[in-house]
């Protein structure tokens, strides 16, 4: 396929970010990969996610000052990859349309990721959400709590060890 002008500029000031993390940061950025999306995506560590969050938000040459999405992947079925979990973060510049996907890994044992609610505001409910579907915690999150399911609800759906027929019995209602 065939890429515009525009389209290499974009690519190569999203790549101009990316370096200028990885010089920042060192080994706390991994290697970049172009993913099927066509989106430059990377890992963080763990405990550096905020502070390459901020760095990217802040950054000169197309500030990512927007996350347009925050979710988990697990990883249950496949122990190869070393860690259960991956918290991705999705990124964009909205005054040039740039986007980034970035991952963290976390591992069966320790379940949390550093919250980013300091960075981007709008993490709040998104981190909630993957509390809540993942049961995975964001340690300095202002109210992590249930956002979608009911206190009482136990388990958390989108894990890949959460029974497919659930844990609860539906219930009809006279509305249902």
């Amino acid at each position: 396929m065939a890429h515009s002008v525009n389209d290499r500029k974009m690519e190569e000031k999203v790549e101009k970010a990316y370096r200028d993390l990885k010089n920042e940061m060192g080994d706390a950025v991994g290697e970049t990969v172009t993913a099927l999306d066509g989106m430059c995506t990377f890992f963080v560590k763990s405990a550096q996610i905020v502070r390459a969050l901020k760095f990217l938000k802040e950054h000169a040459d197309g500030a990512f000052d927007m996350l347009t999405d925050l979710t988990a992947v697990d990883w249950l079925r496949h122990p190869e990859k070393g860690y259960r979990y991956e918290v991705v973060y999705h990124l964009c510049s909205t005054t040039n349309n740039h986007r980034m996907r970035i991952k963290v890994q976390v591992s069966e044992d320790e379940m949390s990721a550093p919250s980013v609610t300091g960075v981007y505001l709008g993490a709040n409910w998104m981190e909630r959400e993957v509390f809540d579907m993942f049961g995975l915690t964001f340690d300095g999150h202002p109210d992590l709590r249930r956002i979608l399911l009911w206190e009482g609800f136990e388990g958390h759906p989108l894990r890949k060890d959460f029974p497919t027929r659930g844990l609860h019995p539906i219930e009809r209602t006279p509305h249902s």
